[in-house]
């Protein structure tokens, strides 16, 4: 959490008719960060409070923890009720790629640093597993049944800060030079889901950013191109 000098010498420099853009590039805080603190500039007390039930909602504190989580509960998450009243968050992260389940343990501890976070162990997975009563607040599109067979629609103040980039992976072919069969590697982006809702989030970023994509099949949306590539990995960059 940003403390009240840093919040106010934010929005001093946009006071100074400075853009959004040139404020967050100088001090390193996101323009999400910064278009909440002129709404509301006093941090929100800790405790059994969110952003998003306060008496005037606003954007999660670390946008960028929460871009990450949103796309990993629309992708391996769920969010289920206990009979308290409280509701937990589960994320599935494999076994086989440790730092992604560091980095989801990361990213639910910065979204709700004041709950708990644990890790159970399944077959080849580990449930990353926060515990809150405001995760229906924070992801409205909580609700019963799979994600892909009910609308799943992003609200406006997510779209501010929503991202998602699937996978990473090296392709290859072959092809003949003088004679010689030779084989080459190239890196390309993949994105898979049965939701529709899902994918056109997906390709509507892609389109924001003016990335090119196409549909591999029914569910997959494939980014190949060299320049296209090259400009997910400048957003993203390569994944463990």
């Amino acid at each position: 959490m940003y403390d009240l000098e840093t919040r106010t010498r934010a929005l001093a420099l946009v006071d100074q008719g400075r853009s959004l853009n040139s404020v967050s590039r100088q001090i390193g805080i996101s323009r999400a960060a910064i278009r909440a603190w002129q709404v509301r500039i006093q941090p929100l007390s800790r405790g059994d409070t969110c952003v998003r039930c306060a008496p005037e909602p606003g954007l999660p504190e670390d946008p960028a923890a929460y871009a990450y989580l949103l796309g990993l509960y629309l992708g391996d998450g769920c969010v289920s009720r206990l009979k308290t009243g409280v509701y937990f968050l589960r994320i599935a992260c494999a076994d086989v790629w440790p730092g992604p389940i560091d980095a989801c343990a990361a990213a639910v501890r910065a979204v709700r640093p004041d709950n708990s976070v644990c890790r159970v162990q399944r077959q080849g997975c580990v449930m990353v597993t926060g515990y809150s009563k405001h995760w229906p607040c924070l992801f409205p599109q909580h609700g019963p049944g799979k994600k892909h067979e009910r609308p799943i629609v992003l609200e406006p103040w997510q779209l501010e800060i929503v991202h998602s980039d699937g996978c990473r992976i090296t392709n290859w072919t072959t092809r003949d030079v003088g004679g010689v069969r030779k084989r080459y590697e190239y890196p390309r982006y993949f994105f898979t889901n049965k939701s529709d809702d899902i994918r056109k989030l997906y390709t509507d970023t892609l389109d924001r950013l003016g990335v090119e994509w196409k549909r591999s099949n029914a569910w997959n949306i494939s980014v190949a191109k060299r320049a296209s590539v090259a400009l997910m990995d400048t957003h993203i960059g390569p994944k463990y």
